[in-house]
Formats: C-alpha cells, structure tokens, sequence
C-alpha cells in the first residue's frame, strides 16, 4: 500500500539560527568563569592558568553552548575547513597590523596614562620566576592556546550570533564583539589597541567566513609582541634595570614600515583573490550536528571533570610553587626601575635565587617567605606607608 504524507518519517530539523541575545548567555558566564576560576588559577600557576583559561572557559565553554543548541562546533564557527592560503594571509596581516596599528595606539596610550596605572597592568609580570619549561607553555598558550580559543568563543560564537543575517550590516556586531573583547582582558592600557586588533579579527572572519585568518592574525600579533619583548628584557638586562623610554621616532618608523606592509598586502588580495577562502558562512544545514543533542548535563560533565582533575594535579605536582605563588600575591614587590640602586637589585636577584630553592625544597619554605615579607614591608610605596 502506497504511504501517506503523513505517515513519512519526518526529516531531522535543521538547527535555528541563534538569537541575537542567545551569545549573551556564554559570554556573561565565560566572564565569570575568566574572573573567579581562571584568575585563581593564573595566581597559582602563570603557566597552567593560561591554558586553563583558553581551553576550559573559552573553548569548553563555547563547545558546550554550541552541541546544546544542536550545532557542529567545529563547523558552525568555520573552524573547519582549513585553508592554507587565507590562514598565511592572516598571519601577514596580522605581522604587519602590529606595527602599522598596534604600536601608535598603544605607544600613546601609555603616554597618556599615569606611570602606577602602567605598572598595575603590566603583563611582563607574567615571566616573572618561571622555570623554562613554564617559560614554553606561557609562550605557547600566548601564541595558540590564546588565538585558537578566543577566536572560536570571540568571533565563531559572539560576533557571528550578533550577526544579522544579509543583507543587514554586520557592522555593530562587529563593533560591540571587538568592545567586549578587549573589556575581557581588563587592562584599560592596553584597550584601544586590542579594540582595534578585535576589529581586524572580525573583519577577517567577515570576509573569508572562517576563524583561520583571524587566528593567525592573532597569532602573529602576539608572537610578535611576545619576541620583542623578549628581546627587550635581554638588552635591558645590564643591572637588571628597566628599559628606556621608547623613542616616538621609532615607533613611527615602525608604523610607516607596517603601512607599507598593509598596502602591499591589499595589491595581494587584489590579484590572487584565493586569500578569502571561500567567503561567508557555511549553511546551517552543514553545521548542523547529526543525531539528537546530548543533555546538558552529558556536554558539561566531562568538561568539568577534565578541568577539575587539572586542577587537583596542579596541586599535586607542584604543591610548593603554588603555595609559593599565593604567598607573593599577599606580598607583593614593587618593580624595579632603570635607576634602583645596585643593593636593591642584588636583594632581589638573592630573592629569586631563594624562591627558586625553596620551591625545589633546597632550602625551607620559611626562610624564603621570612625574606619576602622583609622586602614587601621595607619597599611599600610611600603612599600605603602612610595609611
């Protein structure tokens, strides 16, 4: 007998598309997840605590809510495929961004704002008291744990959510995922020049349809950023004084040198229009999962046991320099400057040569913590010596 319409086995729906305020959802969590959790752990480990933050909040996150809505990740974001050409594309943009871009705003910023704001967000701390093998996991969780993850949460869920669909303008979509990118770094220093970096991101994801060009981009941005610093810190190593101010002549040198960079970029793209992948979106019937849409509680579950098992064996494989760590935040040391004197920068070699033999379990971890306090109280600030 012939079968009904009715009777037909329904076909699997196709996922809607995802409400402009369903982001908003992940994005509020993430942030204080970022805040509680991975800020805790950057303080007990500088290392762990960046990879923590990139793969358990933002790309954990961000997978979760996108398998809930009944999407492929990897997919709907334009994770996948990858493209050789726009992804080296991205990172040439973003090499010549850098410089043409990112040291103006930045350079001015910092003119522009008292010198304790510049300390206070100062990011060098970051290498401070790190092991080698700690120096090769910040090095790499800068220069792809942070590019890989961010853009996936960033742009493959926040600013493509925002995204009206065509022939709408995406421009306030990209506008406000750049603004709440760089609000999450929480660094008012450094905020302009990553509102820029976020709309160069967004831009690139816009217009090739996929997240590799905007992470190379990123990628770039901070390996650049990462090695001249480095190399700074090296030159200035004499004493180990503060470098000197930057020279504004160099810094616009280096930004004619990038302009020039983006102009031959742009005659790149005009002739070998492979650089932009494809272009678009992918359908959301491509991106849509195959199957039913696991249960909240089966996406979140092993996310949470990977990232608690983490935790605990950070614990257990380096019990003393995390108690080593939370004891500096509550003692902390002023940064030396390029004129501290020669007794002051001996003491405090002296102290990390102390710090690195009590977390080895050389010497106690009390003759260390005894030195530390001494220093944090003799070189308080005058300001909170007098409260």
């Amino acid at each position: 007998m012939e079968e009904t319409p009715s009777s037909a086995a329904p076909l699997p729906e196709s996922p809607a598309p995802l409400e402009p305020l369903a982001p908003a959802i992940p994005t509020v969590i993430a942030l204080a997840l970022f805040i509680v959790v991975g800020g805790a752990a950057q303080l007990a480990n500088a290392a762990f605590g960046v990879w923590f933050t990139e793969v358990f909040i933002f790309l954990g996150l961000g997978w979760v809510f996108l398998r809930a809505k009944g999407f492929r990740p990897a997919v709907y974001t334009g994770l996948l495929p990858l493209r050789s050409a726009p992804t080296l594309f991205g990172f040439a943009v973003g090499v010549a961004n850098f410089f043409a871009l990112v040291v103006p705003i930045q350079y001015a910023a910092q003119q522009l704002v008292p010198p304790w704001m510049r300390e206070m967000f100062d990011a060098s701390h970051l290498f401070d008291s790190q092991s080698s093998v700690e120096m090769a996991l910040i090095l790499g969780g800068v220069t792809i744990g942070a590019p890989l993850c961010e853009e996936f949460f960033f742009r493959g869920i926040l600013q493509k959510g925002l995204t009206p669909p065509a022939p709408a303008s995406a421009t306030r979509a990209l506008v406000i995922t750049a603004v709440i990118f760089s609000a999450f770094h929480l660094d008012p220093v450094g905020f302009l020049a990553r509102v820029e970096l976020g709309l160069l991101f967004g831009w690139l994801y816009l217009r090739t349809g996929s997240l590799w060009p905007g992470m190379a981009a990123h990628a770039a941005n901070n390996l650049v950023s990462t090695v001249l610093y480095l190399i700074a810190s090296r030159t200035a190593a004499a004493g180990q004084a503060e470098a000197e101010t930057t020279d504004p002549r160099a810094v616009l040198g280096l930004a004619l040198v990038g302009a020039l960079g983006l102009l031959a970029l742009k005659s790149v793209a005009r002739f070998s229009p492979s650089v932009w992948g494809r272009g678009g979106d992918a359908p959301l019937e491509e991106a849509r999962a195959p199957g039913g849409t696991p249960s909240l509680p089966r996406l979140v579950l092993p996310w949470v046991v990977a990232s608690t098992v983490s935790l605990v064996g950070l614990g257990a494989v380096d019990k003393r320099g995390v108690a080593l760590s939370l004891f500096d935040v509550v003692y902390p040391l002023p940064k030396l400057q390029k004129d501290a004197a020669p007794g002051l920068v001996a003491e405090r070699a002296a102290l990390k040569q102390a710090r690195a033999a009590a977390r080895r379990g050389s010497i106690p971890m009390e003759a260390y913590e005894e030195e530390r306090r001494r220093q944090s109280e003799a070189y308080k600030p005058k300001a909170e010596l007098k409260h």
